[in-house]
């Protein structure tokens, strides 16, 4: 038998095993969704208490807005450095170990009230965050072939949406009954659970793990690569580029379309709040629904280039072209449902990429890779809402300055889109760092 049927006939039998355990695959994906939500929660839960913190510890909003920023001071380099050393380590035990210090750094503010323990316990959080989103897709796959790895991620992203549409308003609630320590305490509180039932339901690694998969050879099929080969392909490099400019749109959202919606458009306050939740509804319907058609190509034999690369690229510029006329639409009603639209569309690119670029790494530097990939595109995110301020101080009226930010990050997605669809190719990457 030559080698590379030995090599299928390995990863069929890696395959079969999973196919006989679909449930505990589908159990295991359902924990980690439920650790995004925690994530974005947690995320959310200081917008939410924002005002009564500034109320009660004496905060100008200028000192609110640092706090808020400081959250992703070290969120980027924890999340390097977490994903080379995730490669020596179970997955497991990473993310039970971020899970309880997100519980953990919740604490400096409720023991000592003040602006300081304040900002210390934001930026412990976004360093115990940082690493999140690409140790939950590693976890997650290590139950996937590489064929079938876009629902589970879509599943994870619907995380940041599920939070804002059914936790943010628990925490709302709470905050205003009891006070924001109690939504403080009840998160940690969370944490804590969800730790303790990860140790009982995660006892074992999947079949797509690296001490689960070997080799024609006998050795881990996680064989190991120079680093720079893999962020060098056109692959990586490109889906970088192309996520960079989804997560700035991503950011400009959450952060100002409450305020577009009641500057621009002229929707009361009650009712702005009400709409923060439509792009995120229509983003779950949309992930799901495409990243399952996607999977069940592949699964057929279609090409990940197409199904994944072209599909995110396309995504990116129809999405980009709703956000890009937007200020064009003289109905507001019509100009909510392009945002609405705009937002759902682009989020498709974002688990066909992630799992574009699990194809491309040998299984034990899963970790490695998706954290740096994760750690460079996220950067769209400290770029987007302080554009899009700058824009709106700029400009005449505050409508004509969200106008303009709209166009210039729907514009940036379809620059996206296009350095996707000329350079993310999974297949032809994946072969040359084999060889």
């Amino acid at each position: 038998m030559s080698m590379r049927k030995l090599r299928e006939a390995r990863t069929t039998a890696a395959g079969a095993s999973t196919a006989t355990r679909p449930a505990m695959a589908w159990v295991i994906t359902g924990m980690l969704v439920g650790l995004m939500i925690i994530n974005w929660a947690d995320k959310t839960l200081f917008a939410i208490a924002a005002q009564p913190l500034r109320e009660e510890l004496g905060l100008t909003p200028a000192q609110i807005g640092f706090i808020g920023s400081a959250f992703f001071f070290l969120f980027g380099i924890t999340g390097l450095v977490v994903a080379f050393i995730a490669d020596r380590m179970k997955a497991k035990w990473v993310l039970l170990t971020l899970a309880l210090l997100w519980s953990v750094t919740q604490v400096p503010v409720l023991v000592s009230a003040t602006a300081t323990a304040l900002l210390v316990s934001r930026i412990a959080l976004g360093a115990a965050e940082g690493p999140a989103g690409a140790m939950t897709s590693v976890a997650a796959f290590q139950w996937f072939p590489k064929e079938k790895r876009a629902l589970p991620a879509a599943w994870l992203a619907s995380g940041a949406s599920i939070a804002k549409i059914a936790v943010a308003p628990v925490l709302a609630l709470i905050v205003a009954a009891y006070g924001w320590r109690a939504a403080f305490m009840a998160m940690a509180l969370v944490g804590v659970v969800w730790c303790a039932a990860w140790l009982l339901i995660s006892r074992e690694e999947g079949p797509y793990a690296a001490s689960n998969v070997e080799s024609a050879d006998g050795e881990a099929d996680g064989r190991r690569v120079p680093f720079r080969r893999i962020a060098l392909t056109p692959t990586f490099l490109g889906g970088t580029v192309g996520l960079f400019t989804l997560y700035a749109v991503v950011a400009v959202v959450l952060t100002w379309l409450p305020s577009y919606f009641e500057v621009a458009l002229g929707f009361s306050r009650v009712q702005s709040g009400f709409m923060f939740g439509l792009p995120s509804i229509a983003g779950i319907v949309i992930l799901i629904l495409v990243s399952w058609y996607t999977d069940r190509r592949l699964a057929r034999g279609s090409k990940s280039r197409v199904m994944r690369g072209f599909v995110a690229a396309g995504a990116l510029v129809v999405g980009g072209i709703f956000f890009a006329v937007t200020p064009y639409v003289d109905n507001r009603m019509l100009a909510v449902a392009a945002v609405v639209l705009g937002y759902g569309v682009v989020s498709v690119s974002y688990p066909l990429m992630a799992a574009a670029i699990s194809q491309l790494a040998p299984v034990r530097q899963q970790a490695s890779t998706l954290g740096v990939f994760n750690a460079l595109f996220t950067t769209g995110g400290l770029v987007g809402p302080a554009l899009t301020g700058m824009l709106v101080g700029a400009a005449n009226t505050p409508a004509a300055g969200y106008a303009l930010a709209f166009q210039v990050f729907g514009f940036s997605a379809m620059v996206g889109g296009l350095i996707i669809a000329l350079t993310v190719h999974p297949e032809r990457d994946s072969a040359k760092l084999a060889e």
